[in-house]
């Protein structure tokens, strides 16, 4: 017996093809809404990269104010070492105004004349001295910027290197002028270079009479000195404190510089311990300072290491020897 085949049902067929055209449309009007997203991330970064111009502007901005603070901060230390130096030159001439005339007055009796003449020099020296310092400050010893000013003999170390020499040197020759102008007046005076080497020959071993022509002389000379250099100011230390150490004077050592290409720091340290002997009140015999010029900062911080390295030897002598480390904030004039 035969089974008769059941007739498709044709509402079914069609409501299936409409069901899947209906989906079909959906998907079609999502991916045509899609298409309005990449305006939005466009204008997101145009907003971006215009906040970063902004900022970038900004930045450039600041660096240029910070230029332009860093120059009058420069000029206002220059500034403030100038008054200092004038400052001691002016105790200097007080010193020996007010010298001056204790001795007349136990020599001879002084006339009302140059009484007066000696008091209206001390009276325009404290009043210059005063409009430095300000009408409340009291001087409570010798020392100028930090340096004591006491000695009677000063040595000069200099080193004489190619980069102090090409791009330092009319600065060293400021800061030696002016280190001469603080001591008016000295019993003895010599100049060395970093190898010990002196400038003149002639005072081998011996002190410089300290007189205007030899102070002219010396300044002269130094323009163009410019004598063998390793690049660091331990044989010059050695050789001064070697040679002129003496119980019975004092002595102040300037190591002009600005590099130290030596090996070891503590081995310095340790000789110039052992040949700058102690005196009874447990002082160093000859004072070391030490002016450092700012050369090798000059240059990229990978070559800036012997510029370190003399700062941290100089400031460790002239710690230990009763001296003074003054570092520059510029190698030029």
């Amino acid at each position: 017996m035969t089974r008769k085949r059941r007739s498709t049902n044709e509402l079914t067929v069609s409501f299936l093809d409409v069901i899947c055209c209906g989906f079909g449309a959906i998907v079609l009007l999502l991916m045509i809404t899609k298409t309005v997203e990449p305006k939005v991330v466009e204008e997101s970064q145009a907003n971006l990269n215009g906040q970063i111009a902004d900022l970038q502007k900004n930045l450039f901005a600041i660096r240029g104010e910070t230029l332009v603070f860093n120059r009058e901060l420069n000029a206002k230390h220059e500034q403030i070492a100038l008054e200092k130096k004038r400052l001691a030159i002016l105790r200097t001439q007080q010193a020996e105004l007010e010298a001056q005339y204790a001795q007349l007055a136990e020599a001879t009796p002084v006339t009302q004349e140059e009484k007066g003449k000696l008091e209206l020099a001390l009276q325009t020296l404290t009043d210059e001295m005063e409009r430095l310092l300000g009408k409340n400050n009291k001087r409570t010893n010798n020392i100028v910027g930090g340096i004591p000013v006491d000695s009677e003999y000063i040595i000069f170390i200099i080193d004489t290197s190619g980069s102090m020499f090409n791009y330092g040197w009319e600065r060293m020759m400021n800061e030696l002028i002016a280190t001469l102008d603080i001591y008016p007046k000295v019993k003895g005076i010599q100049v060395m270079n970093d190898m010990g080497d002196y400038m003149f020959t002639n005072y081998r071993r011996k002190w410089i009479p300290d007189t205007p022509g030899r102070r002219k002389a010396i300044i002269q000379r130094l323009r163009t000195w410019n004598p063998f250099s390793n690049s660091s100011p331990v044989e010059g230390i050695q050789r001064a404190v070697r040679t002129f150490f003496d119980e019975n004077k004092k002595i102040s050592l300037y190591v002009f510089g600005d590099e130290f290409s030596g090996r070891s720091i503590q081995n310095v340290v340790r000789t110039i311990d052992r040949l700058n002997k102690l005196n009874a009140n447990d002082e160093r015999m000859v004072r070391i300072h030490a002016v450092g010029f700012p050369v090798q900062f000059a240059r990229q911080p990978n070559m800036q290491r012997t510029g370190i390295r003399f700062a941290t030897l100089m400031r460790e002598l002239t710690h230990r020897n009763g001296g003074t480390f003054v570092g520059l904030n510029d190698f030029k004039p």
